[in-house]
């Protein structure tokens, strides 16, 4: 009696296989994204672009494993996040997956560097182990001399510079990006996208950018569209 093969899908620490997440809407429903088919490998970085409404925050928030998709798969360094338990998927995020928002929401009464010991704390990490992990990464982003600065003392730069550095605490092997430079200069964003590129050829992540700015797209390895809930396979870029 031969047995069905399991089916095999390109290999990489983010996978997206016909992802469909719909959400109820009165009598009927809405499809927030289509049958959505993404990998991205290690130490690559994507563009995410699209008008408003198109799905590219539902996208991450797939990927991020914070909704679960109506249909479709969501792989994250080879685990099959859809058929976990919530626990389950709290432990996959916390280890696999960081995520940086739009906003940095920096917890007001810790330094930049408590802000990243905090999570490592969370990991069951040793204080002493999460300094030095935190001074560490806080040199990587630029900010060794600002490690004792609390949020109200750096600037929106800056703030976004902790954020990614928070991020890269847990050692992910994803990194989701939403709008990193909605709230900056042209001169801050620069420097954030550049940032953003750097560490993902340094840490061997594979990222993935929401912008709207597409002067940034050029840094980034591939550029993918989103239009009514559907990606556009991703195309190279110029750089």
């Amino acid at each position: 009696m031969s047995s069905t093969p399991s089916p095999t899908f390109a290999r990489g620490p983010l996978n997206l296989v016909n992802v469909t997440l719909e959400y109820p809407d009165g009598d009927g429903t809405i499809k927030a994204l289509d049958n959505v088919n993404l990998t991205v490998q290690a130490g690559q970085m994507i563009s995410l672009v699209g008008p408003s409404g198109s799905g590219k925050s539902s996208l991450l928030a797939a990927a991020a494993t914070l909704v679960r998709p109506t249909h479709g798969l969501v792989i994250i360094d080879g685990t099959d996040a859809t058929g976990l338990s919530d626990k389950d998927l709290t432990a996959l995020r916390r280890e696999k997956i960081g995520i940086i928002f739009q906003q940095p929401n920096l917890l007001a009464s810790l330094t930049a560097a408590e802000q990243l010991i905090i999570g490592d704390h969370l990991r069951g990490k040793s204080v002493r182990a999460a300094r030095a992990k935190a001074a560490e990464l806080l040199d990587v982003v630029g900010l060794s001399a600002s490690a004792d600065k609390r949020p109200h003392q750096l600037s929106g730069g800056e703030r976004q510079r902790v954020n990614i550095a928070r991020a890269l605490m847990g050692d992910p092997k994803v990194l989701l990006v939403d709008e990193p430079t909605s709230a900056l200069d042209h001169e801050r964003s620069d420097s954030i996208v550049r940032l953003l590129r750097r560490v993902t050829d340094d840490f061997m992540v594979a990222t993935v950018m929401v912008t709207h700015d597409t002067e940034f797209v050029p840094l980034t390895d591939l550029v993918a569209t989103m239009r009514d809930g559907r990606l556009t396979a991703p195309v190279l870029t110029t750089v």
